[in-house]
């Protein structure tokens, strides 16, 4: 009786093993450094243009002399509360819209790997009766 665990060697297919398993780990892990990059410069921009906010409001504020400029220093911090608000929403909405983009993205990696997986099953299946009728034929001579 041959057992069904043998393997091949002259009959493995590389091929297979990249459509099956590298390249789809290669593709995502693609997706994941390109998703991670651009997470990370939009952090990078928002992180800068907070420091020059705060920087700016500091200068700002080395420049009162009189009671006259801390008020007006003081009305200005409304703008600068509201400005910083307005920036954080848009920075919150681009990491989000980051984040739907590689779920989007990842969820058709997943779709394709799975479609190929399915018509690879299926195209051995087919080629299955071929295989145990020369595993047969060869134990018999065996």
């Amino acid at each position: 009786m041959m057992n069904m665990f043998n393997f091949d060697a002259k009959q493995f297919d590389t091929k297979q093993l990249e459509s099956l398993f590298v390249g789809p780990a290669r593709a995502y892990a693609a997706l994941t450094v390109d998703f991670t990059e651009k997470l990370a410069n939009a952090q990078f921009e928002a992180t800068k243009a907070y420091a020059e906010t705060n920087f700016a409001q500091l200068r700002n504020l080395a420049d009162v002399k009189d009671a006259e400029g801390l008020r007006a220093y003081m009305e200005g911090q409304q703008k600068v509360a509201t400005d910083l608000t307005e920036r954080l929403k848009g920075d919150a909405e681009k990491v989000v819209s980051l984040q739907k983009d590689f779920a989007e993205q990842s969820q058709k990696l997943t779709e394709e790997s799975s479609k190929q997986v399915q018509e690879t099953a299926t195209q051995a299946v087919k080629d299955a009766p071929k295989g145990v009728a020369t595993s047969k034929a060869a134990a018999k001579t065996a």
